[in-house]
């Protein structure tokens, strides 16, 4: 795999049984740039463990004053040198390309997940999480990745090493073979401890994140209150939490290198003693002294990989267990045949509540989470829950049926099909950056345009504030850029802007949890009108508890304590459902006072013609 042939046709199915079975199948995927990285580090590590060699037959040359051989040493030298350079340059180029590659392996699983799971995603795992493993941990895995390769190849070049001096000079070979596994491991007690430690550092530090981007979140608020240094003694404390993590951590992984570094000296110290005294009696060499003791001094270079892989290992260990946890999460949904998206009613068995095909339906919930969760499994995206029958004694697990589209279930449908016949829009939409065009150039049926569905929306301040703030010359607001999240926007405008997006898909159903929370009562009785004027014989399901929305919807349905306890038309359910006019109104009549004369205050009785009349 080249990086050039990136994004990855399919990125394949993970083993996510847990995080070192993770990596497993990682470096499984990528064994051929594996094998290529290992081969050009062998080459790598062979040829500088071929220089001892050569500057041993030419010290030994010049001992011996032969010219012929000392100028063969040189020639030998220099290729060494050119493959030297070679391996290295290629060695980086293999390793850096699986780095690479393992990492966009991992961001397409992690970007296939959250369009398969949908919001049902950030409710089952912190948002945080998500982005913390598609960026720091993506990361660290990749590095294991690519330095697997090179430690493997060092690995090999230490025991191609160990035999040849076993061969070449077996009286100071065998020394370096018996101390090199000492060398090797000297440091795996250690690292238990070490990882561990890393582990409590990277945990403390994910905290103080999450406190700043909570304090950053809420830095309005907390101005408000005044609060701010409230929140900063906090981080200030958090922070210094993460130093000394981060001490503790650097102190045993010092140790680690420290110990690294005396072991191979103690080893040559000995091997010089040992072989002076050798050659002091002319039992070997000076020139082959010289060779094992200069291949001797260059293990150390191999020697590093191994507390690199050490290192790499205890840091993507714990970012694979993370990511295998995003990974790991699923859409249950049965096998089916069915591959296009149902017509017809959207019937939900759990509450009892029925969206009749191509009327406007209007739920009310007193409890916000509640209608969140109703709104969830409308579109098929929350996970199966287990209920429990009280009907048998200790009670039974039975599973929660699914929503019905036309007698489907939703979690028969392949998932492009349910995408594409029920559309669920949260109650706070965010808004990727782009053009309004880009913002708006979403999969749709084709019936709905881009300027029908703004206009439906009431986006006509939007567009004029886009307009103005276009760089073109024209002021196209289609051309206008649209800041991350739509921060440039009030929560209205985004509000309008999202609802706009959902209509464009015109999907075969539409489900809007409170679309019209962040607008004034004006704009929201003409929002209301435009929605069921644009939705005409198609079904749509708004979450909300405005009389305005409630007043123009087909039918009204009241969700009490998971169940629907009343249906009917608004003027109906106010007049007959006391706890229908309880969440609706948020206090009896008695307790509400009168408004002064004059005043355009907006009641839970009055209809859409008499608003727009004050309007």
């Amino acid at each position: 795999m080249h990086i050039r042939d990136l994004p990855y046709p399919d990125p394949g199915d993970p083993d996510v049984r847990s995080g070192p079975r993770f990596l497993i199948w990682l470096g499984r995927n990528q064994i051929r740039g594996q094998l290529k990285a290992m081969s050009w580090g062998l080459l790598h590590q062979c040829s500088i463990a071929g220089l001892p060699l050569a500057v041993g037959f030419a010290v030994q040359a010049v001992v011996d004053r032969s010219g012929g051989r000392l100028a063969l040493a040189g020639g030998l030298i220099a290729v060494l040198g050119v493959l030297i350079s070679v391996g290295d340059t290629m060695l980086h180029r293999a390793a850096i390309t699986n780095w690479i590659t393992a990492a966009a392996r991992i961001q397409q699983l992690l970007a296939r997940k959250t369009a398969e799971l949908g919001s049902a995603l950030t409710r089952r795992v912190a948002a945080g999480e998500v982005v913390a493993v598609s960026t720091g941990d993506v990361e660290k895995i990749g590095w294991f990745v690519e330095a697997l390769s090179r430690f493997v190849a060092a690995a090999a070049a230490l025991v191609i090493i160990c035999v040849g001096l076993v061969l070449y000079l077996p009286s100071l070979g065998v020394l370096v073979a018996l101390a090199l596994p000492v060398l090797a491991l000297g440091v795996l007690p250690l690292l238990p401890r070490a990882t561990r430690r890393a582990d409590f550092q990277r945990e403390k530090a994910g905290k103080a994140t999450e406190l700043a981007s909570d304090t950053v979140a809420g830095l309005r608020v907390l101005r408000g209150i005044g609060g701010e240094e409230l929140f900063l003694g906090r981080y200030r404390r958090a922070s210094q939490e993460v130093r000394e993590a981060a001490v503790r951590s650097a102190r045993m992984w010092s140790l680690i290198s420290a110990i690294q570094v005396l072991l191979p000296g103690v080893l040559l110290i000995a091997l010089v003693t040992y072989g002076a005294s050798l050659a002091r009696d002319g039992k070997i060499e000076v020139g082959q002294l010289v060779t094992v003791y200069s291949a001797a001094t260059l293990l150390l270079f191999p020697l590093r990989h191994f507390e690199e892989i050490a290192m790499a290992y205890s840091f993507s260990r714990p970012s694979a267990q993370r990511a295998v946890r995003v990974l790991s999460l699923s859409r249950v949904a049965r096998p089916s045949t069915l591959d296009t998206a149902p017509a017809g009613d959207l019937y939900d068995p759990v509450t009892g509540l029925m969206a009749p095909e191509g009327l406007f339906t209007a739920v009310v919930c007193g409890d916000p989470d509640e209608a969140g969760r109703l709104a969830d499994r409308l579109g098929g995206h929350a996970q199966p829950e287990v209920a429990t029958d009280g009907a048998v004694e200790g009670g039974t697990d039975r599973e929660v049926p699914s929503v019905l589209l036309g007698g489907v279930p939703l979690d028969e449908l392949e998932l492009d099909a349910a995408r594409t016949a029920v559309l669920v829009q949260d109650k706070d939409p965010v808004l990727l950056s782009g053009t309004l065009r880009e913002l708006l150039d979403v999969p749709s049926s084709g019936r709905v345009t881009a300027g029908d569905a703004l206009s439906a929306a009431q986006c006509d301040d939007v567009l004029s504030a886009l307009a103005h703030a276009s760089v073109d010359s024209d002021g196209d607001p289609m051309t206008t850029r649209i800041t991350e999240r739509g921060r440039s926007l009030s929560g209205g405008q985004r509000q309008r802007l999202a609802l706009a997006r959902s209509l464009v898909t015109d999907p075969e159903a539409l489900v809007l949890d409170e679309p019209t929370s962040a607008v004034d009562s004006h704009t929201e009785a003409r929002v209301a009108a435009g929605i069921k004027a644009l939705r005409k014989d198609r079904t749509t399901v708004a979450f909300a508890s405005s009389p305005l929305l409630l007043d123009l919807a087909d039918r009204v349905a009241l969700v009490h304590r998971g169940t629907v306890v009343a249906v009917g038309t608004h003027r109906e359910l106010l007049s007959g459902e006391p706890r229908y006019r309880a969440v609706v109104t948020r206090e009896t009549d008695d307790e509400a006072p009168a408004p002064p004369d004059g005043d355009a205050e907006v009641h839970a009785t009055d209809t859409h013609e008499e608003i727009e009349e004050r309007a």
